[in-house]
């Protein structure tokens, strides 16, 4: 069981109705593709994006705030938990991102309803720390695992949002030569 499961399956036992997130990171990875790499199921957190749709009933939710922090109470002790929750206009994605959404199904779960965005999207997400290496790999792996294409991506990369932080726009374009480096790769078959 992947550390991402670990962390799925202990909110959803602490739940008491049904919850919708959209996770992205290395547990969008580790839950929903295949063939992923050790080093992707040992991701210590689950990282999740609030859609604009689920925001107001996710932050009034008392009882999942609580299931959130019995959650990282009871994992504390072998380093897991939840705690980057992050609203749509905080992270790279495009416009429309949230009509692309890809259900998760594993592992099963009673309550927590799972989805992952589209693997264009979780492209966009693992560029917010630049040319980051374990982002690079991963974007290798989706961009092999996805058969992408630099026709597939430019359209994204013309119309991320990106959070009105300088910063932020700065580590989008240190990103953009090594994703396009390695969407070259896919499309020479190198």
């Amino acid at each position: 069981m992947t550390n991402a499961e670990i962390i799925a399956t202990t909110l959803d036992g602490l739940l008491d109705h049904e919850v919708s997130l959209v996770v992205y990171g290395r547990a969008a990875l580790a839950l929903g593709f295949e063939h992923v790499s050790e080093a992707v199921g040992r991701s210590l957190d689950l990282d999740v994006i609030l859609r604009f749709s689920d925001a107001a009933s996710i932050e009034g939710d008392d009882q999942f705030w609580s299931a959130q922090q019995q959650l990282n109470q009871a994992l504390e002790s072998s380093g897991l938990y939840l705690t980057h929750i992050f609203q749509e206009d905080q992270v790279f994605l495009r416009p429309d991102w949230a009509k692309h959404l890809k259900p998760v199904l594993r592992p099963t779960t009673h309550w927590l309803r799972l989805f992952r965005p589209d693997t264009v999207d979780l492209i966009l997400t693992k560029m917010m720390r630049g040319e980051d290496a374990q982002d690079m790999e991963d974007i290798q792996f989706l961009v092999e695992s996805e058969g992408l294409t630099s026709e597939a991506m430019e359209p994204a990369f013309a119309a991320v949002r990106i959070p009105d932080v300088e910063e932020l726009r700065q580590t989008f374009q240190r990103a953009l030569g090594p994703v396009r480096r390695i969407l070259a790769g896919r499309s020479s078959g190198s």
